[in-house]
């Protein structure tokens, strides 16, 4: 499985470069912290595969990238070859890029 770290992510988000971010967590959890991606919980994500991309780059994170990656496995096994995982998820972006992000 690939990763990405947040240092990586967080130079993709600045440069502008196209790409999905997917965020795996439930909706309480995307309340209280998120960085811009769009919301699919991991339960629904078989179900919601029409709005995840098959023709750009995918990163999928979660809080810690445990639920990432199983999405990711999952989607894998859909026929997707363009996802990465973030490595550390949401609390790695708060420990490395921005202390201020509420965390849980």
């Amino acid at each position: 499985m690939k990763e990405v770290s947040v240092q990586e992510l967080k130079e993709k988000l600045d440069s502008g470069e196209d790409f999905q971010l997917i965020d795996v967590r439930e909706d309480f959890e995307y309340e209280t912290s998120n960085i811009g991606g769009q919301l699919i919980p991991l339960g629904g994500i078989l179900i919601e595969t029409e709005k995840i991309s098959k023709d750009k780059p995918v990163v999928v994170m979660c809080r810690s990238g445990k639920r990432s990656a199983a999405a990711i496995m999952q989607l894998e096994a859909q026929g997707y070859t363009n996802l990465s995982n973030l490595k550390g998820g949401i609390l790695a972006w708060q420990a490395e890029i921005d202390p201020n992000i509420n965390v849980y």
